[in-house]
């Protein structure tokens, strides 16, 4: 899904995106790449002038349309997916900057000729520039480094050294001591080229009182935004390419190992999507400290990123993407040469990673304000907070709290702003909201196809933590293939007899309920002869068989079911029609704040780890925090588009299938650095129940393989995403 979030959004890209199709295809752009190099102003730049595109961050006094950075983005994104050629990418740069780090005099003088056309350009370091002289004049002399849109432009927005502090500034192109040298960019569709300045004359009003890092942030938040375009055709493209192209008889996007790669293109996508948005979203709040944390995450994150995606998407289309004919090395030359021009990406990291250090990502996600109901909720939650843990928890329950979603009287019917405000005040109190675990997927099947009797016994006793449950799936034979399960339900007096063995089942151990499938007829389609089963875990017949994992503990178990009895009040819905109770969800899902911790349990915070090593090491690990910790930014990014679009009354799926993808190979590297970072610390003491220092890290790496094969594994994941969200065609059989 794109950047933008919402009618207004969706309306700016589409027609950005017609307008690409109409007044600028690639294939007219091919017969201006010299024109274009040249730096001459596109027969279409003032079209984009009347669409009022290159001034809509501009604010109204300065004849702008006064939108964020975040509407910016939106456009710059579509700019990228659209190829359009020219210089709006460098005139946004160099208006954005003015707009927030120019005097009075320069934003009165300048940003009125941006919003009626002008063209810019902005240098993000110095090069050979020195700076001379001070009071009403300053004196500029040297060279810069290769500044897109410089030929063309006609305002300058560069930086020249003052002793040891790098000074911004404002200069008309057409100034005296200002010579402009073309260079044949990587990037064909718009020009390039160095500033020679001898002796060059900058009034006072037109230094900018900016820090390198601000000019860098603005940049970088626009110049990612054009990337995920560019990646979005990308993808698109060679999706589309898979879908038609025939390999040995059939669609190559049929074959698993193209399927698969479609999906992690689409997976990766979505992370740099977000990534963008939420830079965006900082650039918009007026707070320096985020924006910098947010975009040194999103340049970690999206820069190379772009470029990969790319190439990836390249040599998805085989020999013909290797041509010159093909459009995609156009889109490559032009993330190539963002890459390039964005600064260096371990830099960008490691201050990712320094800013963590310090800084939290506040999430701002605009819920609307509900007093009367914040109240209530609060005062519940300090009720509970006074009581021991099994009193509090009734508590909790009986007021609503622990499932609030869940209809009266078991919840609170709580949508999801609702259920936002509920997280809000249990963080507040600094206590952890109470769950079910299992019971997550267990409620709601009984809620929605259970009896009255069904729920009376079993929906409140579980949110008061009194019932636990497990989940009575997968089998020996049948894991992610679900359907093919082998465990039969034979109809006797009263009930039921059930023969099986189920694996994987967490909580097994402990569990008073288990929710069971079993096939109760081999002669219709294997879907339709499933069967949705309550199983009491005490009933005889019932054995338990604790599964001892690779880091030495027994959260899985193995279930023998032998004869077990199920009277017929137990069975939920009717006869077949297992497969459709199993996957159901409530109307109104649990909201899930962020992404997962990491490795379960043995969770550890990699800020908190880094802090505690000594000195040199910590420098050394900036940059790997700073990597995990914007890929953590990124997928907690998702999850928030994903509740926005769900406030918003949109369907969040796309978002919820990638952040279950990418969150659990994320996790898994992360518990990886963490486990290197101790060191030969982390060789010993990974086993019993108490482990702690180096030994929990090991413990915590260890305990990664259920992440990447619960639930259904990666690989089955990235089948789901690549047949029933990209589209593509399912493997013959």
């Amino acid at each position: 899904m794109p950047i933008g979030i919402g009618a207004d959004h969706d309306a700016l890209a589409d027609s950005l995106a017609r307008f690409a199709a109409r007044t600028t295809p690639v294939e007219q752009t091919r017969l201006q790449i010299a024109e274009l190099g040249r730096g001459e102003r596109p027969a279409h730049w003032d079209q984009l002038v009347g669409m009022g595109i290159p001034s809509l961050h501009i604010a109204e006094e300065f004849d702008g349309a006064g939108a964020g950075l975040l509407e910016l983005a939106v456009a710059l994104e579509q700019s990228g997916h659209g190829l359009i050629p020219g210089p709006l990418l460098p005139t946004v740069t160099a208006s954005a900057v003015i707009q927030a780090h120019g005097t009075d005099a320069a934003r009165k003088a300048l940003l009125p000729r941006f919003a009626a056309g002008a063209i810019g350009a902005c240098a993000l370091e110095p090069g050979t520039v020195t700076l001379e002289g001070d009071g009403d004049e300053v004196i500029a002399s040297g060279a810069t480094v290769p500044i897109l849109g410089a030929v063309g432009a006609d305002i300058l927005v560069l930086a020249g050294q003052c002793g040891a502090t790098p000074v911004w500034f404002v200069l008309p192109a057409d100034a005296a001591g200002i010579d402009r040298t073309p260079a044949e960019g990587v990037d064909l569709t718009r020009d390039i080229g160095r500033i020679h300045l001898s002796e060059a004359r900058i009034p006072a009003d037109h230094i900018l009182d900016a820090l390198p890092e601000e000019v860098a942030s603005l940049a970088t938040v626009l110049q990612c935004a054009e990337a995920v375009g560019i990646a979005r055709w990308a993808q698109e493209t060679s999706l589309a390419y898979a879908k038609i192209r025939e390999q040995f008889g059939r669609p190559i996007g049929s074959f698993q190992a193209i399927k698969h790669k479609c999906a992690q293109l689409f997976i990766r996508l979505e992370v740099m999507t977000s990534s963008v948005w939420d830079a965006a979203m900082a650039a918009d709040s007026d707070d320096p400290q985020q924006l910098a944390l947010a975009v040194a995450r999103t340049a970690t994150v999206c820069r190379r990123e772009a470029v990969d995606v790319v190439l990836d998407s390249l040599t998805l289309l085989g020999g013909i993407g290797n041509t010159w004919e093909h459009d995609i090395h156009l889109y490559w030359r032009r993330a190539a040469s963002l890459l390039a021009l964005g600064g260096a990406q371990d830099e960008w990291a490691r201050r990712a990673g320094e800013l963590a250090l310090t800084t939290e990502r506040r999430a701002a996600l605009g819920i609307e304000d509900r007093p009367e109901f914040r109240a209530g909720v609060a005062a519940t939650i300090a009720a509970a907070a006074a009581l021991d843990p099994l009193s509090a928890r009734v508590l909790l329950a009986d007021r609503g709290l622990v499932a609030p979603h869940y209809p009266a009287p078991y919840g609170l019917g709580a949508d999801t702003a609702g259920q936002l405000v509920i997280a809000e005040e249990f963080d507040r109190a600094g206590m952890v909201q109470p769950t079910t675990v299992i019971g997550e997927w267990a409620l709601p099947s009984i809620l929605q196809y259970g009896t009255g009797d069904q729920m009376e016994r079993l929906v409140a006793p579980t949110l008061r933590g009194e019932i636990v449950w497990c989940q009575l799936f997968s089998e020996p034979g049948a894991g992610s293939d679900l359907a093919s399960l082998t465990t039969f339900a034979t109809k006797v007096d009263g009930g039921w007899r059930i023969d099986g063995r189920k694996v994987w089942n967490s909580k097994a151990h402990e569990a008073h309920w288990g929710i069971c499938l079993a096939r109760t007829d081999r002669d219709v389609p294997k879907h339709r002869g499933i069967s949705f089963f309550l199983v009491d875990m005490s009933a005889p017949g019932v054995e338990v068989r604790p599964l001892r994992e690779a880091n030495g503990d027994s959260m899985f178990n193995e279930v023998t079911l032998d004869g077990v009895f199920v009277p017929d009040a137990d069975l939920v819905g009717t006869p077949g029609e297992g497969w459709k109770v199993a996957r159901t969800t409530l109307a109104n899902e649990r909201v899930a704040m962020g992404t997962a911790p990491v490795a379960g349990g043995h969770r550890f915070d990699p800020v908190e780890v880094v802090r505690a090593l000594d000195p040199a090491a910590r420098s050394a690990a900036l940059p790997a925090l700073g990597r995990i910790t914007s890929g953590t930014g990124a997928l907690d990014a998702l999850a928030h588009r994903s509740i926005l679009k769900r406030l918003s009354g949109l369907n969040p799926g796309v978002e919820a299938s990638a952040l279950k993808a990418a969150s659990a190979r994320h996790i898994t590297d992360a518990a990886a650095q963490v486990f290197e970072w101790f060191g030969p610390e982390a060789a010993v003491g990974s086993l019993g129940p108490e482990v702690v220092g180096g030994g929990r890290a090991a413990k915590a790496y260890l305990s990664t393989p259920s992440l990447l094969i619960g639930g259904g594994t990666l690989e089955i994941q990235l089948n789901v995403i690549a047949e029933q969200i990209l589209g593509l065609p399912r493997e013959p059989r």
